[in-house]
């Protein structure tokens, strides 16, 4: 972190709280994302909101400390993230002073500063045919050694800092990762989700598994009535021949594809178990699957889709 000198408030902050104390409540994470336009600063900030952060696009610097603020009275939110840059014209020209502030203030907050050579940002602002923020009647390049004039002093307290250059979108959202997310979030979340195929398959389904060979409950006058998350339908299921066999197997199948989804930023996945109603077979089985994946260490959720269903 980066201490600047102590100086006045800027304008636009000063009227609201210059002299005042830095608060009691407790203040959330601050990460200010800025750097070349072209560079992935919308990439980043999407990355940033997919770990959980509270997230402003295009925020003017002076309005900071009054989110920071917003953000420490009784809210739940402890991660705080702002792009600011260029695009915010004259008021950027404010960011100094708003940081000063800040630290005088003892708000913690870290910079994350995107770059990316000159040729490789000329050829990204001629494919998406815009101009560049500060390019006005000049040349694409104009706008570009201009930036990097204004951001010379950003770049220099940047905490973490970033050349997108050589980077493939996936390649920079693990560099993000590496230097932000907490060790907890980079788990895949996994959901089973069992349902009836007479119903329809899930549209959102990753894989999709069918129990259906396995006998019925339902035919069972003892069973009916009951679903696959009461202790006779789950024992009754689960006793049937290859039950046990197939959960740990398709269990084990799965490991080198989760590690892949992990490996290729897919942070989310839906499994599907099904039967013929989604309220026996199905549900004892995903439940079954779910239990062998938390024991791999996996982070899961089961959600019974069509229970309740006629």
């Amino acid at each position: 972190m980066n201490e600047p000198s102590p100086t006045t408030a800027p304008s636009g902050i000063a009227a609201i709280d210059a002299d005042a104390p830095a608060p009691a409540d407790p203040q959330p994470e601050v990460l200010i994302i800025t750097g070349m336009s072209g560079a992935g600063r919308s990439h980043a900030a999407a990355v940033v909101e997919d770990l959980g952060w509270y997230v402003v696009d295009n925020l003017p610097p002076m309005m900071l400390v009054p989110l920071v603020d917003l953000m420490s009275k009784g809210s739940t939110i402890d991660s705080v993230a702002a792009v600011v840059d260029v695009r915010g014209r004259e008021f950027f020209s404010e960011l100094d002073k708003v940081l000063a502030h800040m630290s005088e203030r003892d708000v913690a907050y870290r910079i994350l500063f995107l770059e990316a050579s000159d040729e490789v940002l000329v050829r990204r602002f001629e494919q998406v045919r815009r101009p560049h923020p500060l390019q006005g009647d000049g040349r694409i390049l104009d706008g570009i050694t201009a930036e990097r004039s204004l951001l010379a002093s950003i770049k220099e307290r940047a905490d973490i800092a970033i050349d997108t250059s050589d980077l493939s979108v996936h390649d920079l959202s693990r560099e993000i990762r590496r230097s932000i997310a907490d060790p907890a979030q980079e788990t895949l979340r996994i959901t089973l989700l069992s349902f009836g195929f007479k119903y329809g398959i899930p549209l959102d389904a990753d894989h999709v598994v069918d129990v259906r060979f396995l006998a019925n409950p339902y035919w069972i006058t003892e069973l009916r009535h009951l679903t696959g998350h009461d202790a006779p339908v789950r024992d009754y299921v689960l006793a049937r021949p290859g039950a046990v066999e197939f959960v740990d197997r398709y269990a084990s199948a799965l490991e080198p594809v989760l590690t892949g989804y992990l490996e290729e930023e897919k942070r989310y996945a839906t499994i599907a178990v099904g039967c013929t109603g989604g309220k026996h077979r199905s549900v004892a089985m995903a439940d079954a699957i779910a239990d062998r994946l938390r024991a791999a260490g996996h982070r899961v959720r089961v959600s019974a889709r069509d229970l309740g269903r006629e």
